[in-house]
């Protein structure tokens, strides 16, 4: 697939980059990308949620009354679930939500997320620029000229750039990651994937892999 290349004006420079189809031209696999956005999302989750049971709340342990005549329960501890204050019945204790997929697996499923950006012409392809200092505007302007101020846009780098970067940072809808950092959930939540010629190049090195 052949892409024209813009400069960060928005403008085209008359250069041209060929997508490798082995990377945003394959047959994509739905599973894959579900387990690695499941994967993704997983990762998220702390996991330190918890609630106290009986055993670990603080309270009297006296018996609240006497076991026969009252006529009610038979109740033995101020702790019990059925008391307000009392212990929670099986609720949520820390655990690990992560779990493993095998690196053919995320290959699959990352290939499969930049194909369906390449089937929906999703791709922006740029040359390699730089700012030359550190300017929320900077970025803004870049995305305004692109028209994508009110889409969601994941800008792809060969390598790590502080001024572009600490430049996105205050900005909504946009990320930016380089592309040793490419995942299948930040690919399908951005409305537009811009690619610069360099991360082209790093994407399809690495996948070759």
């Amino acid at each position: 697939m052949e892409v024209n290349v813009l400069n960060v004006s928005g403008q085209q420079t008359g250069a041209k980059v060929q997508l490798p189809d082995s990377v945003f031209g394959i047959e994509p696999s739905e599973h894959a990308v579900y387990l690695d956005v499941k994967l993704y999302l997983a990762n998220q989750r702390q996991g330190t949620h918890k609630a106290k049971q009986r055993n670990e709340i603080a309270g009297s342990t006296r018996k609240l009354h006497k076991q026969k005549g009252t006529g009610g329960a038979r109740a033995g501890s101020i702790k019990s679930p059925l008391f307000n204050g009392g212990g929670r019945v099986f609720g949520p204790q820390p655990r690990d939500y992560s779990f493993k997929l095998n690196k053919k697996l995320k290959a699959l499923a990352r290939k499969s997320a930049l194909t369906y950006k390449a089937q929906d012409n999703s791709i922006v392809v740029l040359e390699d620029f730089n700012f030359d200092s550190i300017k929320t505007k900077n970025y803004a302007k870049l995305v305004a000229d692109l028209n994508f101020s009110n889409e969601k846009t994941l800008l792809v780098l060969p390598a790590a750039n502080n001024n572009i970067y600490l430049s996105s940072r205050n900005l909504k809808k946009v990320k930016v990651i380089t592309a040793d950092q490419l995942n299948t959930y930040d690919v399908l939540n951005a409305g537009k994937l811009l690619l610069t010629t360099g991360s082209v190049k790093t994407l399809e090195e690495a996948f070759a892999k």
